[in-house]
């Protein structure tokens, strides 16, 4: 069973879908994450009016200038090979492509910090109800509501650094050509899965106040099931408009899978 599942890499990936099942089948869930879909709405405009509308501006003047780029570099080549300017064609839409992929990616992944953080006490309560409704009990290690705001910040710190340490050499590896930038991409998407997979597993994990190394350490021991959670995750969340729903809904499914895949362990 574990071979066919792909040794949880397949059955990561469907937790979201399971969440979906899961408040269909047990509608009074809904309440819980009404308020946060708002919050969620009102963070999205803003993001989406500025931080896309520059980023789509930004993606045409890069395109344009490839694109002139390699007019030029054809215009110099030898009339035999004219055909080439269907390839520059080609290339200019993939590179647009490209980009704007990126951009949603990116503002999906931005939307995902501010709704999480607005509307944590409504997942909290959300996840709680989830953790009962699959285990028949809550665990909760109760601190002070100032230790709880100081953790919190700290984990949104801690994120911050952990971004900082592995993001910056990941771009400095672009300036090293070919592979560099193979290497650079491919650690990046790695290092937003694992801050994705950190947010939505979060819920659970902080309310037995574990500290953030081991977090992190959950989410790498959880491999490969947790690799395909945070990747299908932040296809969802990158959709714009479809994302106000799916994150509420990735925050349940982290709690589903912690029911099943960390909590026995």
């Amino acid at each position: 069973m574990r071979i066919l599942s792909g040794f949880g890499l397949i059955t990561g990936a469907t937790y979201p879908f399971r969440a979906l099942v899961t408040f269909i089948r047990n509608p009074r869930l809904w309440q819980y994450i009404a308020i946060p879909i708002l919050v969620n709405l009102v963070v999205a405009i803003a993001l989406y009016s500025g931080l896309l509308l520059f980023g789509f501006h930004i993606v045409e003047d890069v395109t344009v200038d490839v694109s002139r780029w390699l007019d030029s570099t054809i215009a110099n080549l030898p009339a035999w090979l004219g055909f080439l300017d269907y390839a520059t064609v080609g290339l200019s839409f993939l590179l647009r492509l490209l980009l704007i992929l990126v951009l949603l990616v990116a503002t999906g992944f931005l939307l995902t910090q501010f709704g999480v953080l607005l509307g944590a006490p409504w997942y909290g309560q959300l996840s709680e109800q989830l953790e009962k409704l699959c285990t028949g009990k809550v665990e909760i290690i109760e601190v002070s509501i100032f230790r709880d705001i100081g953790r919190a910040i700290l984990f949104e710190l801690k994120k911050l650094v952990l971004i900082a340490v592995v993001g910056i050499p990941l771009f400095l590896l672009n300036f090293i050509v070919g592979i560099g930038t193979l290497g650079s991409t491919i650690g990046s998407l790695t290092l937003t899965v694992t801050i994705v997979c950190l947010d939505f597993l979060d819920s659970p994990l902080e309310r037995r106040r574990l500290p953030f190394r081991q977090k992190l350490s959950i989410v790498f021991r959880s491999l490969p099931a947790s690799a395909s959670f945070g990747v299908v995750c932040l296809g969802l969340i990158s959709i714009p408009l479809l994302n106000l729903f799916t994150i509420p809904l990735c925050v349940a499914s982290g709690t589903l899978f912690f029911c099943d895949r960390i909590l026995p362990k």
